[in-house]
């Protein structure tokens, strides 16, 4: 599959590790549909490692626990359609997945006929147990042309946590994203540290093999598989523009069945999906503001049309004044124009004048401009 724009759902690690099932599938598709998150673009339910029992069957194919999953996957991909979404599920490159479970090396060609037959639409691939004497990306080669000659178009999501160098080599997979990091956790620190890894990996994203920096935690305040110290939701604010502006994929990890309406209007930003689900899903670019803080960033992206999008974000504990020239927008003084801009969040507008941006952002927070280029 050759993805245009970066996938958008939700999966069951983050919140549920191993605790997973058929019901609670049910009421999360359930869910997704009440709440207005598949309207807003969250297509794909992904059920994460633990689907499965401990040994494949007879045949050599890998058999859905009976205690968990009581009608199989095909019924349970039928009721995820049934509700407008698509059915994702989860193999490794490994002999066993991360949590122990049968892995699909020297089985991807069965694995991928099998998930097709059951009509999944989405495969996250893992990089556990895999063989110390294969090259990573040899191994994801295979599942990817396995996928493309199953007879189902599945997408195909490489999780091989940016190792062994995977920005060199991701795109020879079919992989339409890519995970760029190790795990994520509910905790600010660790979505600082994924924020911290992503300049270097800039030129590597691009439409049709999308740069994931994992799953999103908003809306989890600490509890789940993945639960730490939790975030207040302006660090979840940020969390998501951050990883919106960035064009990662947007999967959601919190439980959706008991989402609380600050996390809901987050994830259901329109203004900052568009952002993320611009066509053109151009490389994000980071700028070197004036008197740069640690911990702060700015990133531009140009949008279709001659829009920008221009993302200031402060992640310290105290409060910071960005001030930015528009020079590096390439829009110096000399050019005779200027940006008019609305705040994606707030949707207070300015204008910027003498070239320069000014912009105090609390401690933790963010702003997310849409800007259009004008005259002065």
């Amino acid at each position: 599959m050759v993805k245009q724009t970066p996938p958008m759902g939700w999966n069951s690690w983050n919140t549920f590790g191993e605790n997973i099932n058929e019901q609670l599938i049910f009421e999360t598709a359930d869910r997704m549909v009440e709440t207005g998150l598949r309207d807003a673009g969250y297509k794909y339910l992904v059920i994460d490692d633990c689907w499965s029992l401990k040994e494949r069957g007879e045949d050599g194919r890998i058999v859905p626990d009976p205690d968990k999953f009581p009608n199989g996957m095909k019924a349970v991909a039928d009721y995820v359609h049934s509700k407008g979404l698509k059915f994702g599920m989860y193999s490794c490159a490994g002999n066993l997945t991360c949590a122990g479970y049968p892995g699909s090396f020297e089985h991807e060609f069965v694995d991928a006929e099998t998930f097709a037959e059951w009509g999944v639409d989405f495969l996250k691939y893992d990089y556990c147990y895999h063989s110390p004497i294969i090259p990573g990306k040899y191994l994801y080669r295979r599942m990817g042309l396995a996928l493309e000659n199953c007879g189902r178009d599945i997408l195909f999501s490489a999780c091989s946590w940016g190792a062994d160098e995977t920005h060199e080599w991701i795109k020879e997979t079919s992989a339409s994203m890519w995970r760029s990091t190790g795990d994520i956790n509910d905790s600010w620190e660790s979505v600082k540290r994924l924020a911290a890894q992503q300049p270097a990996l800039h030129p590597y994203h691009g439409k049709g093999c999308f740069n994931d920096m994992d799953m999103l935690i908003v809306g989890m305040y600490g509890k789940g598989n993945v639960g730490l110290a939790g975030c207040t939701d302006t660090q979840y604010k940020t969390h998501f523009t951050m990883w919106a502006l960035l064009g990662s994929p947007l999967m959601i990890g919190c439980d959706v069945r008991n989402i609380s309406d600050a996390a809901l209007d987050i994830l259901l930003n329109p203004d900052v999906i568009a952002v993320n689900q611009d066509i053109a899903s151009r490389e994000p670019v980071l700028l070197n503001s004036i008197w740069k803080h640690d911990d702060t960033y700015v990133y531009y992206r140009q949008l279709a049309g001659g829009d920008i999008a221009l993302g200031f974000f402060n992640m310290t504990d105290s409060k910071c004044m960005f001030r930015q020239n528009l020079d590096e927008l390439g829009l110096p003084h000399s050019t005779g124009r200027t940006l008019e801009m609305e705040e994606l969040w707030t949707h207070q507008t300015m204008k910027v004048t003498n070239s320069t941006i000014l912009l105090p952002v609390d401690a933790y927070d963010c702003a997310l401009f849409r800007a259009k280029v004008v005259r002065e």
